[in-house]
């Protein structure tokens, strides 16, 4: 068990820095390179666990990839009928996300595959990937009614469909987008409101024939997937730790560079703006496909919000570091539309009301979300991740502004998405140390 410990710093947060490269392209980017014909380089790649499960799940199915577990790799792909049988089950860890876009490129294989994980992933559901494959003639069978790991899904020929998902949630657009690959005719889906649009995004890149019009994607199945230059961004649901640290430790200016602004992952920044934040966003660019800058921001009186809607799965990852600043904001904060969060690598709107109530918040957990009255004066606590980077990361940054020394057990979890996280706020002045 890896414990930190954190103190708020005698003066505020100072610094410029980045942060890993997007998870969520990461995975996208090792995936599309595997299936296309040719080499994929990919820079500034994440080299968080999650990632890094989803590409020795791809070795393991016979693609070669050049300097795994450095931020720069080479893909050789195979193309999209290369992938082989794996001798043995496929352990994707704790990532829901490879595990999910997989079950997605599995359903157009010639053999069966099975996927598991860590018993965080083998707790979340995967039926929300498994009813639209099955409608895609595909047999995906897991645990119980919810599907969860270990799962088998048996590779055929998918049939195109068009299906309404009863979320908005990329996760599961993607995997039947990436099933669509395989299919005669055009995969349409259809969300009841805005998700992430990496997947769609990075197709198109690669060669496939995609249409966008407004909550509905379409894909033309069979295409010819060539390799790509990728430049991955750094992670906004990274960088969000150390931004909302540098907003509410006293004094502080604090700069994330080369951040990801994709308008479907950016919500926090609007948020938080609207909370009152001091928050300045520069050297906007496109490069690949993906809108990227400069955010910086410094420590800001911040006032209450609702936040619910469509914001929420464009922030989602993000809810337990919003509920930190709203417990230092004036007034009542009110997150809604949430749900989502019970199904995470721990009932995040459980674990976060416990998390920020051990430091003395004033937090009332909802169905489907939270209510936070603030501000509040935070009293170190000794908190326990439930292993969740999430929350371990929120408890950390919610030590910078608590009297006392805050503990935060088993951080172990946080290399699945920031493995230099603590030498990040070290960096800028925090006092953080590990045992």
């Amino acid at each position: 068990m890896r414990i930190l410990r954190v103190r708020a710093p005698a003066a505020g947060l100072q610094g410029e820095l980045t942060v890993p490269g997007d998870k969520s392209i990461s995975h996208r980017a090792v995936i599309l390179g595997a299936l296309a014909e040719g080499e994929t380089r990919i820079t500034g790649c994440s080299t968080g666990r999650d990632f890094l499960h989803t590409a020795q799940a791809l070795v393991a199915m016979g693609v070669r990839i050049d300097n795994l577990g450095e931020p720069d790799l080479l893909v050789h792909g195979v193309g999209l009928n290369g992938l082989t049988d794996p001798a043995e089950v496929l352990d994707l860890g704790n990532s829901g996300t490879g595990m999910r876009l997989l079950l997605g490129v599995l359903a157009g294989q010639g053999f069966a595959a099975t996927l598991d994980g860590d018993e965080s992933l083998r707790q979340r559901p995967m039926d929300r990937v498994a009813a639209p494959l099955a409608e895609m003639g595909i047999r995906v069978t897991g645990q119980g009614e919810r599907c969860t790991p270990p799962v088998t899904v048996e590779g055929a020929k998918p049939q195109a469909i068009t299906y309404h998902t009863p979320m908005a949630s990329a996760q599961v657009k993607s995997a039947i987008l990436l099933a669509g690959l395989y299919a005669q005719g055009t995969t349409v889906v259809v969300e009841p409101g805005p998700s992430r649009d990496h997947t769609e995004r990075m197709l198109a890149a690669f060669g496939a024939e995609v249409n966008v019009d407004g909550l509905q994607v379409s894909l033309a199945g069979l295409p010819r997937l060539c390799g790509q230059e990728v430049a991955v961004p750094g992670d906004i649901s990274a960088a969000a730790f150390l931004l909302v640290a540098g907003l509410l430790v006293p004094e502080s200016r604090v700069t994330v560079c080369e951040v990801l602004l994709n308008p479907t992952r950016a919500a926090l920044l609007d948020i938080l703006e609207r909370m009152g934040a001091d928050i300045a966003v520069w050297n906007r660019r496109i490069v690949g496909g993906e809108e990227r800058g400069d955010v910086t921001v410094r420590a800001s009186e911040l006032m209450a919000t609702e936040v619910g809607g469509d914001e929420i799965p464009k922030m989602l990852d993000e809810v337990p570091i919003l509920a930190l600043a709203a417990t230092q904001a004036e007034g009542r904060t009110v997150i809604r539309d949430a749900a989502e969060l019970r199904v995470k690598e721990s009932d995040r709107l459980a674990t976060t009301t416990e998390m920020l109530r051990a430091f003395g918040a004033q937090v009332e957990e909802q169905p489907d979300g939270l209510i936070i009255e603030g501000p509040a004066r935070l009293v170190a606590a000794t908190v326990d991740s439930h292993h969740d980077h999430r929350i371990a990361m929120t408890a950390a940054v919610a030590g910078l502004i608590a009297t006392g020394e805050t503990v935060v057990e088993d951080t172990t979890c946080i290399h699945t998405s920031f493995p230099g996280f603590a030498d990040s706020l070290g960096s800028l002045g925090a006092q953080v140390g590990t045992t």
